[in-house]
């Protein structure tokens, strides 16, 4: 079990939104009120003076893996497809939270010039000071690459003092919960517990760049009203209801 991290005020945090917690109930797309929710709960840490990063998965469109095998389609490929899903939901979060009232600047790996800023951490950290909510789409730039590992390789670029996995379940299991009753979730636990039972609750190669780092990641129900609100002021000594990384 790992040791717990001081309490203290998070200055900038970083959160990653998955694809399909975007979609809702729906089979595709993006649900509206689900939107809107996630724009709430944003803004309820903005307003305590919280510098806020995200990356915006894009698997309610498509999930590069589905065309790797036996596909005329090459991974690398799918995988950039991929990529443009991740633009297509950083463009629907950024008008939810300009509708909102809150100012937001989407950063894309992928040049796309008409829609949004091509990556800088200049231009990004820039956006930051000035109050915006900077989202991070199109990768790195490169295939293979998951949005976890976006997420946990922003999170460090960015100096970000942790990283919000918002998930369908609160916290790391040692199973699936929903397949088998008997798992145990861990409240604290370490990096290297994560890699050596291949927990799964993260692609392992952000886990391995988060430890290199001594990134905190904090897994969360985004489903859970008010949790963001709570991890971030209350700091992440006494995990409740989510499990930390560390």
């Amino acid at each position: 079990m790992g040791e717990m991290v001081k309490s203290k005020k998070h200055k900038r945090i970083l959160l990653k939104v998955s694809g399909e917690a975007l979609r809702g109930q729906g089979s595709f797309g993006q649900d509206l009120v689900v939107l809107e929710y996630i724009t709430n709960e944003i803004i309820s840490i903005k307003k305590k003076g919280v510098q806020i990063c995200m990356v915006v998965g894009g698997g309610n469109f498509l999930r590069g893996k589905q065309f790797v095998r036996g596909s005329l389609i090459k991974h690398a490929t799918a995988d950039y497809m991929g990529m443009l899903a991740t633009i297509m939901n950083a463009l629907a979060m950024k008008d939810a939270l300009n509708s909102l009232g809150v100012k937001a600047k989407i950063f894309s790996a992928i040049p796309m010039h008409t829609v949004c800023e091509p990556y800088s951490r200049s231009g990004a950290m820039e956006a930051l000071e000035n109050g915006e909510v900077v989202i991070f789409a199109g990768g790195i730039g490169n295939p293979f690459v998951t949005t976890d590992t976006v997420s946990v390789i922003k999170a460090i670029e960015m100096d970000c003092d942790m990283l919000l996995k918002g998930t369908q379940v609160d916290g790391v299991y040692s199973a699936d919960p929903k397949k088998d009753k008997r798992a145990k979730v861990y409240k604290n636990i370490k990096y290297d517990e994560v890699i050596s039972k291949n927990l799964g609750v993260m692609d392992l190669p952000a886990v391995y760049i988060a430890k290199e780092h001594c990134l905190p990641i904090v897994i969360f129900n985004l489903h859970q009203k008010g949790r963001i609100l709570k991890i971030v002021t209350a700091g992440i000594a006494r995990p409740e209801n989510f499990s930390l990384i560390s």
